[in-house]
């Protein structure tokens, strides 16, 4: 099947741009249409990106015939309220992460998904990519994995105007934000794909005045391993991840983006350079993906399982650090 699928977005963000950006370079994508709460953002936005149609209604969207799936880049607390109308509408959807504010949403959207026969994908960049892959068909080399630790620290542009007393959406209780669901989320993601679910974690969170973390730590307890993950929006690390087996150490830099520089060095101290790139726009390969799931292509299977155990993860972090949305209480 080499059809064009026409495509809506909903939101106008830097994400947003980046992922038309790479959309570019994905056949049978087609821009038909993006939504904007703000009709002017919207109708600009549609004349920068060359799309047939702009909105404002969410129910128009939703209408639209030619319009068979749609990227969701909106503030995490709207994801359910937005992928729900789209599903019901017929719609494919494509969401960005984190795909939901708690567990419970979360199952409801893929339980809808699959009843309507339609595909929920979340938008996790680094577990579609290539790099990715190449750490988990290699991790056989390390023999038995003992240890591994998975970080993502990024000093966020918007920290020094929060601490002026300034609001922003990503630091705010009311958005289903923070440090966990914004970034954190990736590192999550990635232990789960590369080493599954953990029997039990532990965590602890640096919190901020809005009542989200800035900063935290899980500890993920295997049967015959731990995992440390590690994530802030109010610091940097240099940091490269690492997983550790008794044959040797696994090292990689990048957990949000495309994984470089991945390397095992062996006990005896020989090296083996696993995959090498230089950094370009990885939203493709998860869209490719998401497009070859549409087709039937792809199974989605897997990642809905991981989605959704992010989500249960993250769930129990939150409960252990006082971290809560309004969405938990609907």
């Amino acid at each position: 099947m080499n059809t064009t699928i026409g495509f809506a977005t909903i939101g106008t963000s830097k994400i947003t741009r980046k992922f038309l950006s790479a959309a570019k370079e994905c056949a049978g994508f087609k821009l038909a249409a993006v939504y904007s709460r703000d009709i002017k953002k919207a109708e600009q936005f549609a004349e920068e990106q060359g799309a047939e149609r702009f909105y404002d209604s969410l129910d128009m969207l939703a209408a639209a015939k030619d319009v068979e799936a749609v990227y969701v880049a909106s503030p995490n607390y709207m994801h359910y309220k937005h992928v729900m109308k789209l599903l019901k509408a017929g719609k494919h959807v494509f969401c960005e992460k984190a795909i939901a504010s708690n567990y419970a949403e979360a199952e409801e959207m893929f339980r809808t998904a699959q009843e309507r026969h339609l595909v929920l994908l979340e938008a996790v960049r680094p577990v579609f990519d290539p790099g990715m892959q190449a750490i988990k068909n290699n991790l056989y080399k390390l023999g038995t994995i003992r240890k591994a630790n998975i970080s993502y620290c990024q000093y966020s542009s918007r920290y020094d105007s929060f601490k002026e007393g300034q609001e922003h959406n990503i630091f705010s209780r009311e958005c289903s934000a923070g440090a966990l669901m914004d970034i954190g989320v990736y590192c999550v993601h990635t232990l789960l794909y590369l080493l599954g679910m953990p029997e039990k974690i532990s965590g602890f969170a640096v919190m901020l005045r809005s009542g989200v973390d800035g900063a935290g730590d899980i500890l993920a307890k295997y049967q015959d391993k731990i995992a440390e993950v590690s994530y802030s929006k109010i610091t940097d690390s240099g940091l490269p991840n690492e997983i550790q087996g008794e044959n040797g150490m696994l090292l990689f830099q990048g957990t949000n983006d495309c994984p470089e520089n991945v390397r095992i060095v062996y006990r005896d101290g020989t090296g083996e350079v696993l995959y090498h790139r230089e950094p370009l726009n990885d939203m493709k390969y998860e869209l490719e993906y998401f497009i070859k799931m549409i087709r039937r292509e792809e199974n989605a299977e897997s990642h809905t399982e991981r989605s959704l155990n992010a989500m249960k993860l993250m769930d129990e972090l939150r409960r252990q650090c006082g971290i809560t949305f309004p969405a938990d209480e609907r």
